[in-house]
């Protein structure tokens, strides 16, 4: 089938041309992409940010940057706060790797925000800078795509928020996506390295990346990923040595990550934490979904990246992920509702090719 031009990006859709029978599955596919998405309705209440959970959180990762800079080493100050709050201290990853908490002990409070601010207002530019590039020309799109951008990224300028260790590493994931081109990785991957020495649940980054490099048959930069995740392995093991020396028989155990919440507690985690919590969660659920499909749709290797990325975080929390862990789900927010710029190419290309009825006749003429 012939393709039509594109209606909002630079280039044809990944969709554009697909057969009629590939068309309909993709179809039904993210019809039950939404479907599922309503699942986030039928959850318990869940923490935020702004709930109890997150200002025992805050309390907690305060009080371990208030304890250093006043002289204290982190792993016994980080033990003392986490008795104090009734947190578990057991597994070693219910600390935190010490990264962000010495940054924030040796630097005065407004540096701390101006580096924050820093961070996620480059991670958006750079972003805005490879879309303006690689997949908009117009004025329209573009400046949808810039509009869903800082949807995405409006939690991470929040200066109250500074202790958490996510919106820190979030802000990094996306930055480091954005700077990687075709040979050209070895920046991506220090910046997904300095995620992951801020918030360990940045690794699935790392290894998505390594992944995607490996089955488009760039070997050395898989190779580059999976070099960047066998150093933060090495710190984490050296992290966990070090939390043993801090944690008594008595202390604690973490309830586990096994939650088995489904699909939609990341839904529901990413409603919290961008602009989309202006809207009832009943609107916004497949929004959320539109948004997460609509990034596969850009027919670019970037677009693949972040929609493998976004894909990885999701089944991950659905499995693994309690109620008050939903912060897992911003490191895919930064960049999640870009997505829905993609949609209108996307749904066309579909469409056109499922309804597609033109058949072939063969007409046999003898003399």
């Amino acid at each position: 089938m012939r393709t039509r031009p594109p209606l909002w990006l630079a280039t044809p859709s990944r969709y554009a041309g697909v057969t009629r029978t590939r068309a309909r599955l993709i179809l039904g596919g993210l019809a039950l992409l939404v479907l599922l998405s309503f699942q986030s309705l039928l959850l318990g209440d869940a923490p935020s940010a702004e709930g109890a959970a997150g200002a025992s959180d805050l309390a907690l990762y305060e009080g371990i940057v208030a304890g250093m800079r006043s002289g204290g080493g982190y792993y016994d100050v980080a033990a003392d706060q986490l008795r104090a709050l009734d947190y578990p201290l057991r597994p070693f990853l219910t600390f935190r790797v010490p990264t962000l908490a010495v940054v924030q002990a040796a630097l005065p409070p407004v540096a701390v925000v101006i580096l924050m601010l820093s961070i996620s207002v480059s991670a958006g530019l750079a972003w805005l800078g490879l879309l303006m590039a690689r997949a908009f020309t117009r004025p329209a799109p573009l400046v949808a795509a810039a509009v869903l951008l800082a949807g995405g990224l409006v939690a991470f300028v929040q200066w109250p928020l500074w202790p958490f260790h996510e919106f820190w590493a979030a802000p990094l994931v996306a930055l480091s996506m954005a700077v990687r081109r075709p040979g050209l990785w070895l920046s991506a991957a220090a910046i997904g390295l300095a995620a992951t020495l801020i918030r360990e649940t940045a690794a699935l980054y790392l290894l998505v990346m390594a992944a995607c490099a490996w089955i488009e048959g760039n070997r050395r930069e898989a190779f580059g990923w999976a070099g960047a995740l066998g150093l933060f392995a090495i710190v984490l093991g050296f992290h966990a040595w070090a939390a043993s020396h801090a944690v008594g028989p008595l202390d604690a155990q973490s309830p586990g990550w096994a939650g088995l919440n489904g699909p939609g507690l990341f839904v529901r985690a990413v409603w919290q934490s961008s602009a989309l919590q202006l809207l009832p969660l009943a609107l916004a659920a497949p929004i959320v979904a539109l948004a997460a499909f609509g990034w596969s749709a850009w027919a670019d290797p970037a677009g693949k990246r972040v929609a493998a990325v976004i894909a990885a975080y999701a089944v991950v929390m659905s499995l693994f992920a309690r109620l008050d862990t939903f912060y897992w789900a911003l490191m895919a927010t930064p960049l999640i509702l870009v997505g829905l710029a993609f949609l209108p190419d996307a749904l066309r290309d579909l469409a056109t090719a499922a309804m597609d009825t033109r058949r072939v006749r063969v007409q046999r003429i003898t003399r």
